[in-house]
């Protein structure tokens, strides 16, 4: 959130308001659901990408994609894609058949990159977070 703070529904100071605990138990509760896949992209032992899908609680064909997020030093090297890859390939096997992503739209939009992945836009463009002029755009993938 520092690197791209208007890629993100949330603030970089209302995330580091959570304790290292919190990030511990929420990493800990995803990794071991079956409806939640957190992803840690490392290079050695640096971090350098992330990602989190769900299934929706209310529906098993659904999932959403969150915090998609790659280290300015590793972009368009394919780490995304293989991140996304992988997220595909876990809905698949767990029945899902939509996932779904907000991207926030301005200069340094992913928008293209999760185009070229296979998402098309669906309904117009929302505003980021409450009070803000910048706007995400909600998309969609069929698997």
């Amino acid at each position: 959130m520092r690197d791209a703070p208007d890629a993100f529904g949330s603030t970089l100071a209302r995330e580091e308001a959570f304790g290292d605990d919190v990030w511990m138990d929420r990493l800990s509760a995803g990794a071991d659901s079956p409806t939640e896949l957190p992803l840690i992209a490392e290079d050695g032992e640096r971090p350098i990408g992330l990602a989190w899908a769900r299934i929706a609680p209310e529906d098993s064909d659904l999932a959403a994609l969150y915090q998609v997020w790659v280290d300015p030093e590793y972009r368009h090297r394919g780490v995304g894609r293989l991140m996304i890859d992988t997220v595909l390939d876990w809905a698949r096997a767990a029945g899902v058949r939509q996932l779904l992503l907000s991207v926030a739209l301005g200069p340094g939009s992913a928008l293209e990159f999760y185009r070229r992945a296979g998402f098309l836009e669906i309904g117009q463009p929302i505003p980021l977070r409450d009070g803000s002029r910048l706007l995400q755009q909600t998309m969609r993938r069929t698997l």
